[in-house]
């Protein structure tokens, strides 16, 4: 039965709806581990004494998020033993990346990044290991909220969800930080205890995810499955995966070296030294993307694994979206994808870095751009489902997409004032009221892509295409601000988000919001 919203009081009701409310715990979940790799791990890495750029570079550590497609397949397909038959397909999932997650956080707080130059390697894997976890509990939340309710619904379910997240991220961000002043650390006298405990709490908070993925009931569509392939046929497929990654991890760290020598020919010789980093390292990424399908092809014409199913379970997916909207308006929604968020993203990853060189305390940091903020966020991402209802997603995709560049030139403002609480409420609040109305239409706009017989794949392919190039460009952050100062490198931000202007007028014209086909 659909649900469409005639009125004003017809929109707010659907906040009351069953599934819009679960979003909301989901979200929680989801929005935890996040800044536990980001903004509080970056503090805490500065107060062991990481330079700069080192602390923007662990922003690498959640490309996990931007390569979930590669694993998607087998969290969509896979069963898990005995947990697939008691809780379901999602719900199954979902528990084990929550605990996956735990012992992620667990791992970090049994490391001080200031014992040694290899404690950084060890906290560098925890933290990888945080991202996959955590983007594994996307794909499953992502899914399970496609499958849970039609596309009137999505809307609302995005912007309860985005509040759960950011709710998440105040506990993980500004509750970490208030934690670790309360346990005693800081930049003049760092405690690795102190951060300890603070980790082990954020440990303790993902329990609350953990009780509400045993409390929500299995989605319909979610449980009808076929039988086109046996428990073995799923081994061989998890066996091509772990090989894969294997061969991925081993041929790019063992590129280091080579890369290494590149980077100092090609920035003495014309490039400079942070292009040829970024052009050097692409290449050692797809590189080592190309020996891992190497790996996979040799093992599928091999016929150790089913053909059927990697058909199934990557390429149809693909060939489903394409066939759908047409090659020309599907390239074009896959570069919007890619590029919305581009501008808040890279600004995000050093935002605390800047916040704290301009003389703010974390407690500051915390009750602002933590807490405030998250305020402004979930207002934001409340008007922008209401708005994206009542107006259509496109429009306020396009809203979203000026206010998120145009609010990055206040950090311009805010960097050559200097320290001053007022105009840090200012920026603040136009910033995360701007990103929560353009995060929930885009997350509307996302859902509304996805065909309900590939939720999983079809979504993390999106998700992560969105924040890929973001998040490689953040990691060049700390370079690049020390390369053309924080006034520079927000005016770059801001420049960064034009073409996504250009590409939705163009994707405006030719695309139609739509229900799933079934």
């Amino acid at each position: 039965m659909s649900v469409v919203a005639r009125s004003w009081s017809d929109t707010l009701r659907l906040f009351c709806h069953r599934r819009v409310v679960t979003m909301l715990f989901l979200g929680f979940s989801a929005g935890i581990p996040l800044l536990l790799i980001f903004s509080s791990l970056s503090l805490w890495l500065r107060e062991a004494g990481a330079e700069r750029a080192a602390v923007t570079y662990f922003s690498w550590a959640a490309l996990g998020y931007s390569f979930k497609f590669v694993w998607a397949p087998l969290v969509d397909q896979l069963p898990l033993p005995g947990l697939t038959r008691m809780l379901g397909r999602r719900r199954a999932w979902i528990l084990v990346a929550q605990l996956a997650i735990i012992l992620s956080i667990l791992a970090m707080a049994a490391i001080d990044p200031a014992s040694g130059e290899s404690s950084l390697g060890w906290m560098a894997l925890a933290a990888v290991l945080l991202g996959f976890s955590s983007a594994t509990q996307d794909i499953v939340i992502d899914a399970y909220r496609i499958e849970s309710a039609q596309v009137e619904l999505q809307a609302m379910m995005s912007a309860t969800y985005i509040a759960g997240y950011r709710i998440g991220m105040l506990t993980a961000g500004a509750g970490s930080l208030f934690l670790a002043d309360w346990f005693g650390t800081s930049t003049a006298a760092y405690s690795y205890q102190a951060w300890q405990w603070t980790y082990w709490s954020m440990a303790v908070a993902m329990l609350a995810g953990v009780a509400t993925t045993l409390c929500i009931d299995e989605p319909r569509k979610a449980e009808v499955r076929d039988s086109l392939v046996s428990n073995r046929d799923y081994a061989r497929f998890m066996l091509m995966f772990a090989l894969s990654i294997s061969a991925f991890v081993i041929s790019f760290f063992y590129s280091r070296g080579i890369a290494e020598a590149l980077k100092s020919i090609l920035g003495e010789a014309w490039m400079g030294p942070y292009l040829a980093a970024l052009l050097v390292e692409a290449l050692r990424l797809m590189l080592a993307l190309l020996v891992a399908w190497l790996v996979a092809m040799v093992l599928v014409r091999s016929g150790i694994v089913d053909y059927r199913l990697v058909e199934r379970s990557y390429m149809a997916p693909v060939r489903d979206f394409f066939s759908r909207y047409g090659w020309s308006l599907a390239w074009i929604l896959l570069a919007l994808i890619g590029v919305y968020r581009i501008s808040d993203i890279v600004l995000g990853v050093i935002s605390n870095v800047f916040y704290q060189d301009l003389g703010f305390s974390k407690s500051e940091i915390a009750s602002v751009v933590k807490t405030f903020g998250l305020l402004m966020t979930i207002a934001g991402g409340f008007i922008g489902g209401l708005l994206a209802i009542r107006f259509g997603v496109m429009r306020i995709l396009l809203l979203g997409a000026v206010l998120a560049a145009a609010t990055n030139l206040l950090f311009m403002l805010l960097a050559s004032i200097g320290y001053d609480m007022f105009w840090l409420y200012v920026v603040i609040s136009a910033d995360n009221l701007a990103a929560g109305i353009a995060s929930a239409a885009f997350v509307a706009f996302l859902s509304s892509l996805t065909n309900v017989s590939f939720t999983a794949m079809q979504y993390a392919i999106f998700s992560s295409l969105m924040t890929l190039l973001p998040k490689t460009l953040g990691g060049y952050s700390g370079s690049i601000v020390d390369s053309l100062g924080y006034p520079g490198f927000f005016m770059l931000t801001a420049i960064l988000g034009l073409p996504v202007l250009l590409l939705i007028v163009i994707t405006a014209r030719r695309f139609e919001i739509r229900e799933h086909l079934h």
